[in-house]
C-alpha cells in the first residue's frame, strides 16, 4: 500500500550515523519525523530545524517501557506512524572462541531483541489501518559472515529470518517489510558505534584479529555515502512495492551476490544427495 503523502516516520539511533541522516532527509521532503535517541538532547539540533514537523523522543530501545512510550508520544503528537526504521543497534567484533558473553547478549538487546520490540509496538495501528511500512536496517552481514563478526552477523541474520516471516503475515495487510542491507559506509560507526573483544590466541592472528584492526582503521576512509544511501533507502520505501532487499553500496552487492551465487551452486551440487532423504513415491 503507498504510502500518504505526508507520511510519519519514527527512526531510532537518530543521534549520527543512517538515522541522524534518515531524519534529516525526510524532514527536507517536508515530512514529519520523529527522532530517537539515548538522550532528546542529541536530536536537539534536527527538531530546531522545523519544530512543527519533528519531534524528539528520548528511546533505549532495550527498555520495554521506553519503547511503548515512544510509540505513544509519535500518535500523540501526529497520530500515527507510517514507517518505522529499526536503526539503533551496535556492532560487536571478536572471534567466536573468545566472545564475551555479556557483550554477546547486551548486543542482541539492542540488536535483535529492542528491535522485536519496536515492530510490535507499531503493528497494532499499522493493522487497524491496513498499511504502514517496517524498515530493519541490518547489514551485509546480515547475508554474508565475516571473521571477527560471527556475533554481529549472528544479530543481523536473526532480524533477516525475523522479518521474512513478518513479511509473509503483513503483507496481506497491507504493510511492507524491507531490510536494509548496507556495505561500509562513512559513519562513525566503528568508531563510535562498534564493540571489540581483543583476540590474543595466535591461531585467529590472520582471521579475527586481522579483521578487527582493518576496521578500526577503516573509519572515515569507507567508500559509502550516508546521505546519499538515506535518500535511496526514503525512495525504496515511498514505491508501491517496496523492496524486501536492498543492499547497498558496490562492495555490498558484490559481497552478497557472490555469497549466493557460492551457496546456490552448493545447494545444487547437492541435489541427488537431497532429494533422496525423502520417503520413496508411494511410500506410507
Amino acid at each position: 500500500m503507498p504510502l500518504p503523502a505526508d507520511p510519519v516516520w519514527l527512526v531510532t539511533g537518530c543521534s549520527t550515523g543512517f538515522g541522524r541522516a534518515l531524519a534529516e532527509r525526510v524532514l527536507a521532503r517536508g515530512w514529519r519525523v520523529v527522532a530517537t535517541a539515548r538522550g532528546e538532547d542529541r536530536v536537539a539540533d534536527l527538531i530546531a530545524r522545523a519544530p512543527d514537523r519533528a519531534l524528539a523522543v528520548d528511546l533505549d530501545v532495550t527498555d520495554p517501557a521506553q519503547v511503548r512510550a515512544a510509540v505513544a508520544a509519535a500518535t500523540e503528537r501526529f497520530g500515527r506512524v507510517d514507517v518505522l526504521v529499526n536503526n539503533a543497534g551496535y556492532g560487536y567484533q571478536s572471534s567466536v572462541e573468545e566472545g564475551d558473553e555479556a557483550e554477546i547478549r547486551a548486543q542482541f538487546d539492542a540488536n535483535v531483541f529492542g528491535l522485536f520490540a519496536m515492530t510490535r509496538a507499531v503493528l497494532p495501528g499499522m493493522r487497524e489501518r491496513r498499511g504502514g511500512a517496517i524498515v530493519n536496517v541490518t547489514s551485509v552481514a546480515g547475508l554474508v559472515g565475516f571473521p571477527a563478526s560471527g556475533y554481529y552477523a549472528a544479530s543481523k541474520h536473526a532480524v533477516e529470518g525475523f522479518s521474512d516471516a513478518l513479511a509473509a503475515e503483513v503483507a496481506p495487510l497491507g504493510i511492507s517489510v524491507t531490510c536494509i542491507e548496507p556495505g561500509p559506509f562513512r559513519t562513525d560507526w566503528a568508531g563510535r558505534s562498534l564493540k571489540q573483544t581483543e583476540s590474543r590466541i595466535a591461531d585467529y592472528a590472520d582471521t579475527a584479529a586481522a579483521r578487527m584492526a582493518q576496521t578500526s582503521g577503516y573509519s572515515g576512509q569507507q567508500p559509502g555515502d550516508p546521505v546519499r544511501a538515506a535518500d535511496a533507502m526514503i525512495d525504496a520505501v515511498a514505491r508501491d512495492h517496496p523492496p524486501r532487499h536492498f543492499v547497498l553500496g558496490k562492495f555490498g552487492i558484490d559481497a552478497v551476490t557472490d555469497r549466493l551465487r557460492a551457496r546456490l551452486d552448493e545447494i545444487e551440487a547437492q541435489r541427488d544427495a537431497s532429494l533422496a532423504t525423502d520417503f520413496p513415491d508411494g511410500a506410507g
